[in-house]
């Protein structure tokens, strides 16, 4: 009543009115702003790559939009991309609100680049019974020389004792982890300050974060007030969901060779649509995919191969050595496919074999099915009708009608034939077809030779 009191019209000079109309906008404008004391929650749960920067960076861009209290990444990783994990540092330590990395749940782990991503929050927390470190920097496919070994690990190594040195950490021990791969429990991370908090939930983390004051990364002191603060949970957008599925080096290798069969499908029948449809979706997908990924190009043309081995088992009897030679090609392509750091961002051997056996089998049965098919007798239109049996309707002397297949045909014999003659079509001229007595020698047939 209060409130309405004082925007009720009432006859005052004119300024004095127009002053208390913005003064009740205001009040108004203020009332229906949404509450913003809330903590905004993501959960990174896979290896760092596109997708997962992407995500993360949306989030805490939303979380200063809302002018949330912090941006809480629970994350389990086994590592990723340093490319990705560099552009994911980036947008934490420039983040507008504090940002706090917690690994979780018991089991998980933030190793390699999860270690970079966590040293690098505001905040560092682990549950008890996970582990991080492993931060070596790794490249697949031969044995680095000393230089450029040397190079990527003073890169990563300047790189860490930057983001440490920042947040105040232990320096020297987060770049043991890249030098010397080393790695630490909750209690060792803890006890070496390589993290802030052990906490057995987000409640307990919550709690012990209650009134802490911190420096972040651009030197401003901030104190959090969470305890009582409620999560809201910021999930991925369905785009994400599916690149973040795709991303899965086996789920593109599956992709990428279902996509070959099926164009290899519609090339041996022209005219299907609905294989090359397929075949061209599924390759364009892959190939969307991979290009996130850091990809061998060479372990594509290794795939080619093995598809042009396969055509080959049709043509030439190999008995099957060409086959397997295709199967060889196209697991090895798969398993050099991805040049990533880590296990589990490559094809697996499983997948791989997975793949090729049965895929080498279809396309070198196809291709035989279809060369069987070319080198067959031709048994429809005028030429299926050389060879067949038919029975003379009429005398031919040496025109007549012959009946052939249910069909009445005009027919040209080279001697007179009587009516019911059983005849052989030799030749279609037309709509005229040549015809001799049913066991006469062919035309330039070579004659038994006569044995005494």
């Amino acid at each position: 009543m209060a409130f309405e009191s004082q925007c009720a019209p009432v006859r005052e000079r004119p300024m004095k009115s127009i002053l208390r109309v913005i003064a009740c906008a205001i009040l108004v404008a203020t009332a229906s702003l949404p509450s913003s004391a809330e903590i905004l929650k993501i959960v990174v749960d896979d290896t760092i790559q596109p997708i997962s920067e992407e995500y993360i960076a949306r989030a805490i861009a939303e979380a200063g939009r809302r002018h949330d209290q912090a941006v809480l990444i629970e994350i389990n990783t086994p590592g990723g991309l340093l490319d990705s994990t560099r552009q994911i540092i980036e947008h934490i330590t420039t983040a507008p609100v504090p940002v706090i990395i917690y690994v979780t749940p018991s089991g998980s782990r933030a190793a390699s680049a999860g270690f970079f991503i966590l040293e690098s929050a505001d905040i560092a927390a682990m549950a008890p019974g996970t582990n991080t470190g492993a931060a070596h920097p790794v490249i697949l496919g031969g044995k680095m020389d000393d230089v450029m070994k040397q190079k990527l690990e003073n890169d990563a190594a300047a790189l860490m004792r930057s983001v440490a040195s920042r947040r105040g950490r232990n320096v020297a021990v987060a770049e043991s982890t890249v030098r010397e791969s080393k790695s630490f429990t909750d209690q060792e991370a803890l006890s070496q300050h390589l993290i802030d908090y052990v906490a057995s939930d987000e409640a307990d983390l919550l709690r012990q974060l209650e009134g802490k004051t911190f420096k972040r990364f651009n030197g401003e002191n901030v104190t959090l007030h969470v305890a009582s603060e409620t999560l809201s949970k910021f999930d991925m957008t369905l785009k994400e969901e599916i690149l973040n599925y795709l991303m899965n080096p086996n789920v593109a290798f599956l992709l990428l060779a279902v996509g070959a069969l099926a164009l290899y499908v519609e090339f041996n029948h022209p005219g299907a649509v609905i294989p090359g449809t397929v075949g061209v979706v599924f390759i364009l997908v892959a190939a969307f995919a991979l290009n996130l990924l850091p990809t061998r190009f060479a372990a594509i043309v290794l795939i080619l191969g093995a598809f042009a081995l396969f055509a080959a088992e049709a043509k030439f009897a190999s008995h099957g050595v060409l086959t397997v030679g295709g199967i060889a090609l196209l697991t090895l392509g798969g398993l050099l496919l991805v040049d990533a750091p880590i296990p589990e961002m490559r094809v697996h051997l499983g997948t791989a074999l997975a793949v090729s056996i049965p895929l080498g089998v279809i396309t070198a049965f196809l291709m035989t099915i279809a060369l069987k098919a070319r080198r067959n007798k031709i048994v429809t239109g005028e030429q299926g009708l050389v060879g067949e049996t038919g029975v003379a309707q009429t005398a031919l002397s040496p025109q007549g009608k012959v009946f052939v297949r249910g069909e009445l045909w005009d027919a040209v014999a080279n001697a007179n034939l009587p009516t019911g003659q059983l005849v052989v079509i030799r030749k279609v001229d037309g709509l005229t077809l040549q015809v001799e007595p049913l066991g006469a020698t062919p035309p330039n047939a070579n004659p038994s030779p006569v044995v005494l």
